[in-house]
Formats: C-alpha cells, sequence, structure tokens
C-alpha cells in the first residue's frame, strides 16, 4: 500500500511543485510505482510534465465534485512508474461546491483509497494555502513534507502551519507525522542561506532532512521543457540533489530488518 505524501507550505514560492515533480521522477528512477496528485489549481505539477492543461478531459477537480474513478483522470508520463493525477483550474471553485457535501475533509481520502495498492508512494502537490483542499490533502497523507526556502522570512507562517498540522491530527488525522523540512534554494555564497539553513536545524533538528536543494538554473528551465531536471540534465547539481533527497527518504522509512524479519515468520 502506498505512503501517501503531502507536500505543503501556504507560504508560495518554496518549491513545493520542484519537489513534487522532481522527487517523484527520482523515486521512479530507483524503480518505485509512484503517483502525483497536483491538488494545485494552478497545475504547474501537470503541465510541468508537459500536459496540456486545457485538454485534459477528467482531472482531480472531477474525482472530487463528480465522484469520477481516479483510474480515469490519470495520465502516464514519459517516465516508467511514474503517474499523474492532473489539476485544472476548475479546482478553484471545488472548494465551494464541497462545503455542502458530507465528510468533504475526507473526500480526497476515498479517492486516493481506490487506488492506494496501485504504487509505492503518492505525492500530494498542495496549493499554497492552508483551504479545504489542503486539509483534505493533509487528512489524506501518512506524513507531510515542508519544503522551506533558504532566504529572508523562511520561517514566517511555519508556526501557522505547524498549528494547522495540530488540529488535523487532533480532529481529522491522529496518524500524520512530519516527513521533514526540506531546505530549497540554497546558495552557499550567500551569508543569509547558511543561517537560514543554521536557524532550521536549531528549531526542527533531527527533522531537517540531511539532503539541501541547491539554487539551480536547470531545476527552472527543465520545466518549460515539460521534464523533471533528471531527464533535462541529469548531471545538474539540482537532479542530483532531488536524487538523493529519494534515497534519503527511502532510507527513512524502509522497514527495520527485525521487524521486517518478524512479519516475514508471522506469515
Amino acid at each position: 500500500m502506498a505512503k501517501i505524501i503531502a507536500l505543503a507550505n501556504q507560504k508560495g514560492g518554496v518549491g513545493k511543485t520542484t519537489t513534487a515533480i522532481n522527487l517523484a521522477s527520482s523515486l521512479a528512477v530507483l524503480e518505485h510505482r509512484v503517483l502525483i496528485v497536483d491538488a494545485d489549481p494552478q497545475a504547474n505539477a501537470t503541465s510541468g510534465y508537459g500536459f496540456d492543461v486545457r485538454a485534459i478531459e477528467n482531472s482531480l477537480y472531477e474525482c472530487i465534485v463528480d465522484g469520477t474513478n481516479p483510474k480515469d483522470a490519470i495520465l502516464k508520463t514519459d517516465m516508467e512508474g511514474l503517474d499523474i493525477l492532473p489539476s485544472h483550474i476548475d479546482l478553484v471553485g471545488a472548494e465551494i461546491e464541497m462545503l455542502n457535501l458530507a465528510n468533504r475533509e475526507r473526500i480526497l481520502l476515498n479517492v486516493l483509497n481506490l487506488i492506494r495498492d496501485d504504487y509505492d508512494y503518492i505525492l500530494i502537490d498542495c496549493s499554497p494555502s492552508l483551504g479545504l483542499i489542503t486539509v483534505n490533502a493533509l487528512t489524506a497523507a501518512d506524513s507531510i513534507l515542508i519544503p522551506v526556502q533558504c532566504e529572508y522570512f523562511a520561517l514566517e507562517g511555519l508556526g501557522k502551519l505547524l498549528n494547522t498540522i495540530k488540529i488535523i491530527q487532533s480532529r481529522l488525522n491522529p496518524e500524520l507525522e512530519i516527513e521533514g523540512f526540506l531546505l530549497t534554494m540554497y546558495d552557499s555564497r550567500l551569508r543569509l542561506s547558511n543561517q537560514v539553513v543554521s536557524e532550521v536545524k536549531k528549531h526542527f533538528q533531527d527533522m531537517v532532512f540531511e539532503t539541501i536543494i541547491q539554487r539551480n538554473t536547470k531545476l527552472g528551465e527543465a520545466p518549460s521543457f515539460g521534464k523533471p531536471a533528471i531527464l533535462y540534465d541529469a548531471e545538474s547539481n539540482g537532479a542530483i540533489n532531488y536524487l538523493n533527497l529519494a534515497r534519503e527518504l527511502v532510507e527513512n522509512n524502509a522497514e527495520p530488518k527485525e521487524v521486517h524479519q518478524e512479519n516475514e515468520n508471522k506469515k
């Protein structure tokens, strides 16, 4: 059964979509079955894989509002083992349409439960807000990965996000964990970047990924070609950083040998 990871931060421009695209692609390279759920009405993850958003017939919107089976909306990318549940601008109106629905916070969970057995990892690219769609994502997720850019105001708003996570844990999803804080847009030449790294590690300690995503032009160029960085330029720092992140994520989620052996003995 897939591990569901929501990528969220209500602050825009921190690298959520870049991380969703490139982490998913790196996990696929490591031979895992991966699904990206584009839960952002801007649909940047969808277009980042080269899909024309205007030509999409079924998207996450239809799955949430109309009850369309997600298997009828999922698109295959150019990478083996990597699929995407696309977004559409219509998703902007979904929150209003969901208000009168029963268990409106669990609609996305019900959608993903239909396909959870088909993947190893499901990554949800959330919009830069803490609206109902993001609440759905956090309710459906096993964990949350929080990108934090190495720039001024990096910690601004994190308190509000952490408070939201606590509310979700207490009322909707007690199993929700923080997968980790990911430092993005790092520039070793800037004193500010190093200060942010130091500050985030001081605040969150072991919850910060060892892998740091460096500021890299290839990461910015790749989406305009409809490709993840690993297909656009596999030797770029950005591609290498995300491959290292994927390895770290897999390692962090590896079942301890003694637990695995115990489970095998029970079979």
